[in-house]
């Protein structure tokens, strides 16, 4: 029976060796079966020993299975390494702070050491700590508080659009826009609040950077958004908007139905300060980044929000924890860091 080097026995192994023996083979014999060292099959023997009684009360030793896999499992546990966070309790209470704010594991691994603050007596991978969350040893924290709970992602299915888009279709966005091969592109969606009130919030997302900017709007209609892109533009300029926003992909919900009111300066009447793209009906893959982005709003504003009741402070705080979340896709570096890069070069 051919055997790697270092194998352990298997159950099947420890069943076989009883049962062999209670048939009368030798060790020796058991041990050319199995493909192992006699002094293996010797010492297994030794370990799975137990005292037995006949009919007439007298004893004798056999082997039990059973008892020479507990033996093996016990000894196994007494082998493992210890916790390689080992008595920092410091590491362990910012672990504990910082995934309960909504980080990932990983993302906190990737903060571990770049401060003062985050540099501890160790540092992590992200296999090391979901193993400390799965096992609780960073209780209280448990699975229910990640984000995250699977990498599967999930499927959509096309449908044929009933009516032609109201702009320029997906279908025609340049290839190096497609490959996010420069900074100046952008995504757009909102968030609608709780059922029956009218307030949400217009999210642009840089398909680059990932730079996010949110804004609150006192309803969910086209106008609003032209609104925004209007205040937007008054801010920084036509000449810096033109260069910031160079093109914005939308979705076909009706609140992106002014296609040239989101296209035209409010600035300088009669020119453009944008090019909006429109996305197939029902593919909200084509915005990745986006939704990817507003899951993470989604974890502080949860479905039922009423946006009547949240302050545009408290939406700022939002957005900056964004922008300031470092990313693996990012190099482990934050969309702040990779935007103001970008305004830099401009």
């Amino acid at each position: 029976m051919p055997r790697y080097k270092g194998a352990h026995l298997t159950w099947n192994d420890r069943l076989t060796i009883e049962k062999m023996l209670r048939e009368g083979y030798s060790k020796p014999q058991i041990a050319r079966y199995l493909g192992v060292h006699h002094s293996t099959v010797y010492d297994e023997c030794r370990r799975g020993a137990v005292e037995l009684k006949r009919s007439d009360l007298t004893t004798y030793i056999s082997y039990s299975a059973d008892v020479a896999k507990d033996y093996h499992l016990d000894r196994k546990k007494n082998m493992e390494k210890p916790l390689k966070i080992g008595k920092d309790h410091r590491l362990a209470r910012w672990l504990v702070k910082t995934i309960s704010e909504g980080y990932s594991p990983s993302a906190a691994c990737s903060m571990l050491g770049k401060t003062p603050e985050t540099t501890f007596s160790c540092t992590l991978c992200r296999q090391t700590v979901y193993k400390y969350i799965e096992n609780g040893d960073l209780w209280p924290l448990t699975n229910k508080e990640l984000r995250y709970k699977s990498d599967q992602k999930r499927t959509y299915n096309r449908v044929k659009a009933a009516k032609a888009p109201r702009g320029d279709s997906i279908e025609h966005r340049p290839e190096h826009i497609n490959n996010r091969e420069e900074p100046g592109h952008w995504e757009m969606d909102s968030v609608v609040g709780k059922k029956g009130t009218k307030a949400a919030l217009c999210v642009l997302t840089g398909r680059v950077t990932r730079d996010e900017i949110i804004r609150k709007m006192h309803d969910d209609t086209a106008a609003s958004v032209v609104g925004v892109l209007d205040r937007l533009e008054r801010r920084m300029g036509t000449a810096m908007f033109r260069q910031v926003f160079k093109s914005i992909t939308v979705d076909n919900g009706s609140e992106f139905a002014d296609c040239k009111g989101m296209e035209r300066s409010c600035l300088l009447p009669g020119e453009k300060r944008t090019h909006v793209y429109y996305c197939h009906p029902r593919s909200p893959g084509e915005r990745g980044s986006n939704e990817k982005q507003n899951q993470l709003i989604r974890w502080f504003f949860p479905k039922g929000t009423d946006f009547r009741k949240v302050s545009q402070k408290e939406v700022r705080r939002v957005q900056d924890w964004i922008n300031n979340y470092p990313r693996l896709i990012l190099d482990w570096h934050t969309s702040a860091e990779l935007f103001n890069v970008f305004l830099a070069s401009l």
